[in-house]
């Protein structure tokens, strides 16, 4: 008989892994350039945010419930370069990231299939005070975590090549032609002036592709406090 925290653990999982097949398939058929390199002011790369992912779920779904994984996180040792773990470097392969990982995932799995929702952890890099928290909450966090990141991916893709969708075969957007879009966006831009006229705003901020980062100021969320 399935209980109440079986299926919750269920739906929890499948929100998170639809989260994380999205971020990896953001990357198929793009060069080794285009998913490192910079498309925000704040450098947000495609690569970079796989990294930040898997060590997200090491730490909040391995470490905090002490569940070591072993994998040796450079990146986020004491002393590390700030923000080492949003982006790779030349002498990382996309294909070690992409295996670090999916190893992630089997270890933050494995975490939550062996302990009960309201088991409580620490997190080593929050605040003594506020480090206690439920492996339900931690769940949470990294489902919230991982979403946001599949969805600046999803921008990120669609400004390199035009590609959409959150999964292969779902592009979640009505079909029409380049033309249609292409008046719609025209449409969306009038709007926009018009509002910004009414409100007396004469010169509204021409868009650009780079700008406005959708990680301006967030900074890497595997050190944020709660």
């Amino acid at each position: 008989m399935t209980t109440l925290a079986d299926a919750a653990k269920a739906d929890l999982h499948r929100y998170l892994q639809e989260a994380r097949d999205a971020l990896l398939w953001k990357l198929e058929g793009l060069s080794e350039y285009d998913v490192r390199r910079p498309l925000t002011p704040t450098g947000t790369n495609l690569l970079g945010l796989v990294k930040h992912a898997a060590g997200v779920e090491l730490g909040y779904l391995g470490d905090t419930f002490g569940r070591p994984s072993g994998e040796p996180l450079p990146w986020l040792a004491e002393g590390a370069e700030v923000n080492a773990d949003m982006w790779a470097g030349a002498d990382e392969t996309r294909g070690e990231i992409v295996a670090l990982y999916r190893r992630a995932w089997a270890h933050a799995d494995a975490t939550v299939e062996a302990l009960p929702l309201d088991t409580t952890g620490t997190v080593p890099w929050w605040p003594a005070d506020r480090a206690r928290l439920t492996l339900h909450h931690a769940v949470v966090r990294v489902v919230a975590d991982t979403s946001r990141h599949a969805g600046h991916a999803d921008i990120l893709r669609e400004h390199l090549d035009g590609a959409t969708g959150e999964r292969p075969g779902a592009t979640s957007l009505p079909s029409a032609d380049p033309a249609w879009w292409a008046a719609y966006r025209a449409r969306l831009e009038r709007a926009a002036r018009e509002a910004a006229e009414r409100e007396g705003d004469t010169e509204p901020r021409d868009g650009r592709p780079g700008g406005g980062g959708p990680d301006d100021g967030a900074g890497s969320g595997r050190r944020t406090a709660p």
